[in-house]
């Protein structure tokens, strides 16, 4: 077998950090001679990835119809067939009856991203028709970098137009009269940070908003009722939004609330009570946010009146406006909720089968429609697409996603259980398996996956590949961790900054509850994550390696301390409000006690499998290298230590679904290995 590549080491106290030199031959040949050595330590499971990824493969449907979205006179929808990677989009003429059925006579392919990938990376940014329907605004990302290209098609007669702007970072907006498309310019950090006004047929674009503190970052977008244009100005603390008359856009952008320390809002524009309002979210009378409007005339915060107080129980993550009814997207009892306060009628929660789900409005249609899109899913169900009757709350599912060959949704029971943390806290845990896994009563192979920051939330959801586990008697769970949004506001804040300790213990906790039931054993659990959740994985086997068998780490935040020493690198400045400028010596105590590479030590670690991006802007490759490296030097065990760095791709990996499936094989060919499944 190929011996595991040794990187050298230099003195001082990052001996690693030649691994950072990009591009140089040297950290090349170690990230392929890396590579090499995986697919050699892996080649007797190629055949078990193969078989992986032709049973995946199997279960979706390959050649498929999206649920079409009608606006104005046409239906929009995209189709993927067999041996793409990528879905096309198309549109036809709206049928005058209502339905949503496809015309193929009026069929027009707008966007086919097979052929502009070529066999190469590709991501679609912006895909934004106009609104008089005659232009498509798109944007490409060919590396994985998310530095974007931005171009025009003329649909009538298919003319493609390529702007002549830099460093984008994808995002473009229309105006009103379908001439004037509002676009993002990135800094030298990565950080979306100019926002540029460009009208069709000119060269030239100008800039309308400069954003000149590091920790702000700008997006612009229409508005629910696509009367007005939004800027939106945030840190991980704080808002100020910015609006504009989409009738007007050589006009200037006006201000609802100057910025304010720790003030949070955002704001859409829409309909209540027959009046045209501004509908406004904000924290200012409490974390968990309350809701004000005002009227179109006079937005600013002076004028803001609450129509929904603070519930320090409840979040309120988000509004959607309509015509009809405004829906509030809440968060209580770790679970998201939706209530619908009709402009006639009474409120409602919208009511579901499953104890534990996934659950957001998909698309609210045109702005007139007595309807809106849900989308539901839970951990074994596959997610559907609902209509939701406005007025009466009536539910009818358009869409679930097909599962191919056989499969029964009652096969598989979902649980929900609270593990303790070291503090007396108590931790959502999600769970699937079979039932008759679960009925067993004996410890089974576990796969538990964590992220917990920026308040994302991760509510459970559904998996094609993960049958491919849960077939061979696996138990799935998510660790609802301190970090995230799972359990509102004050949830997402105990695991940050001075707090971030406890996302680590919380899943710790996690992992010894799931022990002490009874449904695995610590050789028989792996656990994952990534980014941000790559730094939780990279931490609890520094903290706690005995508990673990396999670890996977995608794309893993875990040189923080570095990093966050580095103002230069992308988006190190705007995280200083998630984990804390270490140029400050206490926070530089704090984060060094608890940062992976930092903490790596003379100890026996789980089986680990790190998987890099090379183009990567958001986790620089050379945090997994680094990591893996002196990992390398310092581990007592013989366990397998895998680096996987993707050399054309970025953040999310390779793209295209067939490589996502080949990456998912890969990974779980791993396990396999690692936990001894019998796995053919």
């Amino acid at each position: 077998m190929t011996s595991a590549p040794l990187a050298r080491q230099e003195a001082g106290n990052d001996p690693y950090r030649w691994l950072a030199n990009r591009d140089t031959d040297e950290v090349l040949t170690y990230l392929q001679a890396e590579n090499t050595y995986l697919d050699a330590v892996l080649e007797p499971q190629q055949a078990l990835r193969e078989k992986l990824f032709e049973e995946i493969k199997g279960r979706i449907r390959e050649t498929d119809l999206s649920l079409p979205t009608p606006w104005g006179d046409y239906l929009y929808y995209q189709r993927t067939t067999a041996g793409d990677e990528y879905p096309r989009h198309y549109r036809c003429r709206r049928p005058s009856d209502g339905a949503l059925e496809v015309d193929a006579a009026s069929e027009t392919l707008l966007l086919d991203p097979n052929a502009l990938a070529d066999g190469g990376f590709l991501a679609i940014g912006a895909f934004s028709i106009s609104p008089d329907q005659r232009r498509l605004a798109y944007s490409l990302d060919t590396s994985g970098d998310e530095i974007y290209r931005l171009f025009v098609k003329e649909l009538e007669d298919g003319s493609i137009s390529e702007l002549p702007f830099d460093d984008c970072d994808g995002s473009m907006t229309w105006a009103n009269d379908s001439q004037t498309l509002f676009f993002t310019e990135l800094d030298d950090t990565h950080r979306p940070c100019k926002l540029h006004r460009h009208r069709l047929g000119t060269q030239t674009a100008d800039l309308v908003f400069e954003e000149a503190d590091g920790r702000f970052f700008l997006h612009c977008y229409r508005s629910s009722s696509e009367r007005q244009l939004i800027l939106q100005l945030g840190s991980k603390t704080t808002s100020e939004v910015w609006v504009l008359d989409a009738e007007q856009p050589q006009g200037d952008f006006i201000c609802l609330a100057p910025r304010e320390e720790n003030h949070e809002y955002d704001a859409d524009h829409g309909m209540l009570d027959g009046q045209w309002c501004w509908l406004i979210r904000s924290n200012q009378s409490g974390i968990n946010f309350a809701l004000y409007r005002a009227s179109e005339a006079t937005p600013q915060r002076a004028h803001w009146q609450q129509i929904r107080a603070h519930d320090p129980q409840v979040m309120l993550e988000g509004a959607t406006l309509n015509q009809r009814a405004i829906v509030l997207a809440l968060r209580e009892g770790g679970l998201p909720v939706l209530e619908v306060q009709p402009q006639d009628a009474a409120s409602y929660r919208v009511q579901l089968p499953d104890a534990a789900y996934s659950l957001y409005v998909q698309d609210s249609l045109e702005f007139h429609s007595d309807v809106i899109r849900l989308r539901y899913e839970a951990l074994g169900r596959p997610a559907q697409v609902r209509q939701l009757e406005l007025a009466t709350g009536a539910q009818r599912v358009l869409k679930q996603t097909p599962v191919e060959g056989p499969f029964e949704a009652d096969a598989y029971e979902s649980r929900r259980l609270w593990a303790t943390a070291a503090d007396g806290t108590q931790v959502p845990i999600s769970l699937v398996a079979r039932r008759e896994v679960f009925a067993a009563g004996t410890p089974a192979p576990l796969y538990l996956y964590g992220y917990g920051a920026y308040g994302e939330s991760l509510d459970p959801w559904f998996s094609h590949a993960r049958l491919s586990l849960l077939e061979r008697g696996f138990i799935f769970a998510i660790a609802h961790v301190r970090g995230g949004g799972e359990m509102g506001e004050a949830w997402y804040r105990a695991g940050k900054l001075e707090h971030k300790q406890n996302t680590f213990d919380d899943f710790i906790a996690c992992a010894e509850c799931l022990i002490d039931a009874g449904l695995t054993r610590p050789a028989q659990l792996a656990i994952s994550g990534g980014s941000a959740g790559g730094l939780l994985i990279g931490a609890v086997v520094n903290q706690r390696p005995e508990l673990f068998a396999a670890a996977i780490a995608e794309v893993p935040f875990v040189d923080v301390l570095n990093t966050m020493l580095n103002p230069d690198l992308p988006l190190t400045v705007t995280e200083y409000d998630e984990w804390g400028d270490p140029n400050q010596s206490e926070v530089f105590e704090r984060i060094k006690a608890y940062a992976p590479y930092e903490n790596v030590r003379a100890q026996a670690y789980p089986a680990i499998l790190a998987v890099a991006g090379y183009n990567d802007s958001r986790v620089q490759y050379w945090e997994a290298a680094k990591w893996v490296a002196k990992l390398r030097a310092n581990k007592t065990d013989d366990n397998l230590l895998l680096l996987k760095t993707d050399l054309g791709a970025g953040h999310g990996g390779m793209s295209g679904r067939y490589q996502g499936i080949k990456d998912v094989a890969l990974e779980y060919a791993f396990l396999f290995r690692v936990l001894g499944i019998a796995h053919l």
